[in-house]
């Protein structure tokens, strides 16, 4: 019979089709080019593939985790354990029975496995006649990788059984941490970079105000209006709780449990977060509130040219993140789950831990990579793979929050001056997994406080345009600057329009694509939500991890990201501990309510004036470096009235978490 033919039935009963063999569209990757072709893999070269189960009822996952997360549905807030989640959707024992059966008679060896995945080992030889390719070598980017020169086919036996197939090709990492140092971005651009002389009415030493407009600058060229403050001394957990109602709301997070994911771990976390926590203020953690889960003895890709910058490379992230979250709901249960890198593979696995598991209610996630890349796009079965876990997490209640970006449109221009951007990107797009359907993409604002204890001023979007005072003091250079730092967002060429945005995204941004193209289908628009994750707005993180502790400011939806998890998990004490889940569409029913900010960037337009500060980053060599900064200039992006592509549907009040009790 040929495959794909369907089997003809009596006339009373419905056709069924037959099982046929599948292929994985993009296994060989665009990079897997004939131009680019160095030859056939030896035969026996070994590898380790991970071959991801698709379970027994992949559409009644997605159902499912649809109607628990939607009002009005029979299956709304009723949510299921890890082992009723596997029971109903889960693999069963005669798929991955099956799965084995066509691994080892291809001759691959069975290396692990979980309720997710199988991994098969073997030589390429075996691959191949497994997959129904052929694996090759190819120059890329000035090295060799391995990819197979077709997409791999799977045999009937097993198509229904299996999500997604990764490990066959060689993709370089490409997550990253979403957060920057305020000090790490100067030393970024301080190479070659004349330091100003003071002048007469500048400061010798760090200056920042407590509040917006608090000290104005005297002795500094003009800017770009004629009054200039100093910028913002870094916030204070203390600062932005009052700043977004929680401490008006008399919340803490009680009964609430946040996990926070990133890769690899600081072994004096606790610690950090403890003398950061009683040195403003707040109370440390009690025995038994913050846990790990990490195995260092796992950790890969530590070296310095692997891709993910070794425990090091994280560490002031993890700090932002736990310090962060413990800021926002002192009293929720904070785990941390380190992945053993910053590969797919790895974070999948940490993420896949917490959902099996039921660790947590909500999880924040500071870190993403891009849809498109020069290193290859984004597989089919990555995103399938991260799907799942998403959409199981829905159906047990566990909601998952990802930082947007601070590169904004994450275009190629944008790069060219933006400071914590991949240099990678394509083109214009949105990040991954923080545009996926079942996550809260959190973007970024810029916050300003009318007092030093941190009582509400105004925000606008998350962008700086930034020009240098000159070596001589006299003049700004670029003059007025170039863009620097801002928030990620914007509408996505690769998921269409979820149900929870139609209503309220308008139609000239579903379909419009970030490229300039028009979509004839609506499209998903992120962020979902915003909160203060400016460079220049920055908060204040403590961390030592293997130094002497210290304290600087951080900033990028790294911030918004673990302090959008703690605002959600004050809101699940007002539910007496009953999770929230799958945030979003509570987020876009309460769009247009007291229960959000409508963040508007009231700079924009003709005759306008953006809001700037002078950014007084400290005595180098006895010179001051001093910075002009332009706010509310994202890259592609902006904030305007309604639901917009730079801060969502706005930054929660303390009306928000008021409308769940």
């Amino acid at each position: 019979m040929v495959a794909g033919a369907m089997v003809l039935a009596p006339s009373s009963q419905a056709a069924v089709p037959a099982p046929s063999a599948r292929t994985l569209v993009g296994t060989s990757p665009q990079w897997a080019a004939a131009s680019a072709d160095k030859g056939a893999t030896p035969s026996s070269e070994q590898l380790t593939a991970r071959v991801y189960l698709a379970g027994q009822d992949p559409a009644g996952l997605a159902a499912y985790a649809k109607a628990v997360s939607t009002a009005g549905t029979a299956q709304y807030d009723r949510f299921l354990t890890p082992a009723q989640v596997q029971q109903r959707f889960g693999a069963t024992p005669a798929q991955i029975a099956a799965v084995h059966a066509w691994a080892t008679g291809a001759g691959l060896q069975i290396a692990g496995s979980s309720a997710h995945y199988v991994d098969v080992h073997g030589t390429a030889a075996a691959v191949n006649r497994a997959f129904g390719t052929h694996l090759h070598e190819y120059a890329v980017q000035g090295e060799l990788r391995q990819a197979p020169s077709s997409d791999a086919v799977l045999p009937a036996s097993v198509a229904s059984a299996i999500l997604g197939v990764t490990g066959l090709s060689q993709n370089a990492p490409r997550n990253r941490p979403q957060s920057i140092s305020v000090n790490a971005s100067e030393a970024q651009t301080a190479a070659g970079t004349a330091k100003p002389k003071p002048k007469p009415g500048l400061p010798t030493v760090a200056t920042c105000s407590d509040y917006w407009g608090q000290k104005t600058v005297s002795g500094a060229p003009r800017g770009y209006t004629a009054k200039t403050s100093f910028d913002q001394c870094s916030f204070t957990p203390a600062q932005l709780r009052k700043a977004y109602g929680v401490t008006a709301s008399g919340l803490t997070g009680k009964g609430a449990r946040v996990a926070i994911v990133d890769a690899y771990g600081s072994s004096t976390m606790l610690a950090d977060a403890n003398r950061f926590a009683t040195a403003h203020g707040d109370r440390a953690f009690r025995k038994g509130q913050y846990t790990e889960v990490v195995d260092p003895a796992a950790w890969t890709r530590t070296g310095p040219k692997d891709g993910c910058g070794g425990a090091a490379g994280w560490a002031g992230e993890e700090s932002l993140d736990v310090e962060m979250v413990h800021g926002m709901a002192p009293d929720a249960d904070v785990v941390y789950v380190g992945a053993n890198s910053c590969s797919d593979q790895d974070l999948l696995a940490a993420l896949s831990t917490i959902v099996d598991k039921h660790l947590a209610d909500v999880v924040s996630n500071s870190w993403s990579g891009l849809m498109h890349s020069t290193s290859g796009d984004e597989t089919p079965a990555q995103v399938a793979a991260y799907e799942q876990i998403f959409q199981q997490g829905a159906v047990e209640g566990i909601g998952f929050d990802f930082s947007s970006g601070d590169c904004g449109d994450e275009s190629p221009a944008a790069a060219a001056t933006g400071t914590n951007c991949d240099p990678t990107s394509t083109r214009a797009q949105t990040g991954f997994p923080s545009s996926d359907t079942w996550v809260t993409d959190v973007g970024g604002t810029a916050l300003a406080v009318r007092n030093k204890a941190g009582a509400y001023g105004f925000e606008t979007d998350m962008g700086t345009q930034r020009s240098v005072l000159s070596a001589d003091g006299k003049s700004w250079t670029p003059f007025p600057g170039t863009f620097y730092f801002g928030g990620g967002g914007g509408t996505s060429e690769d998921f269409a329009q979820p149900w929870y945005q139609g209503t309220v995204v308008p139609s000239t941004l579903s379909h419009t694509l970030m490229t300039g193209a028009t979509s004839k289908t609506a499209q998903r628009v992120t962020p979902d939500v915003a909160m203060n994750g400016d460079l220049y707005t920055s908060v204040l993180v403590g961390m030592s991890d293997g130094a002497p502790y210290s304290e600087g400011g951080y900033g990028g939806t790294s911030v918004s990201a673990p302090e959008f998890s703690g605002v959600q998990a004050d809101a699940i004490q007002v539910r007496h501990g009953r999770p929230i889940g799958f945030a979003n569409p509570e987020l876009y029913e309460r769009f247009g309510s007291k229960s959000f900010t409508d963040v508007v960037n009231h700079t924009l337009g003709k005759g306008k004036q953006p809001l700037n500060a002078v950014a007084d980053l400290g005595v180098v060599s006895g010179s001051l470096r001093i910075r002009l900064v332009a706010f509310g200039r994202d890259y592609g992006l902006a904030a305007t009235k309604g639901f917009d592509n730079a801060t969502g549907v706005g930054s929660p009040t303390e009306a928000y978490l008021n409308s769940f009790r």
